[in-house]
């Protein structure tokens, strides 16, 4: 385990190697699931505030959802998460001519439309963060990616030996800044 900012990151976060294989799994992991993604607090906000740009980018089916069920929904075990369609896919994802599963809201902010990527919990994927019952300020980050849909990336990782918090160190510094990732990448080479 690694300690940083009250932050305890599990070995495997840059033990493991995994590069997301698009053409192999589709962007499974969006249609996959107990629940929607994850959403903090602030991108409730992102979420109401740029909808109506966002919108333009979705399913019928994903506008229908969200009509039905708000533009994000509260689950039990994961707090505020975006809404799917049919339990199955995100209502902000659509599938594009080859069959991945894109998503409406990155879409627009590619598209220089919003400044919003997308929730962080997707950026940061196979990274899951959560926060310790006993101690509000320590948050446990973990390498959890799906056994049966991410065995391509990881095989992929493996291949172009690409750690993955170097796959993810995009999603790192937006989430905790460029030297948290500093300090990661030095205990990491240590």
């Amino acid at each position: 385990m690694i300690f940083i900012e009250n932050k305890l990151i599990s070995d495997e976060v840059i033990e493991e190697q995994f590069v997301c294989d698009l053409n192999k799994c589709k962007g499974a992991c969006c249609e996959d699931g107990d629940a929607g993604a994850p959403l903090t607090d602030a991108e409730l906000d992102e979420v109401i505030n740029n909808y109506d740009i966002f919108k333009s980018y979705m399913t019928q089916e994903g506008i229908t959802a969200v009509e039905k069920q708000g533009k994000y929904t509260y689950d039990r075990e994961f707090g505020w998460v975006t809404p799917t369609v049919n339990n199955a896919i995100c209502a902000y994802g659509y599938k594009d001519k080859k069959g991945i599963i894109m998503c409406a809201i990155e879409q627009a902010y590619n598209d220089k439309k919003i400044s919003w990527k997308k929730p962080i919990s997707c950026h940061l994927f196979p990274i899951k963060t959560t926060k310790s019952k006993q101690d509000p300020d320590l948050e446990y980050v973990n390498y959890e990616p799906r056994e049966d849909l991410c065995q391509d990336a990881c095989g992929l990782g493996k291949k172009l030996k690409v750690p993955a918090y170097v796959f993810l160190k995009d999603a790192i510094i937006r989430k905790y800044g460029e030297e948290f990732y500093k300090i990661l990448d030095a205990a990491a080479k240590r």
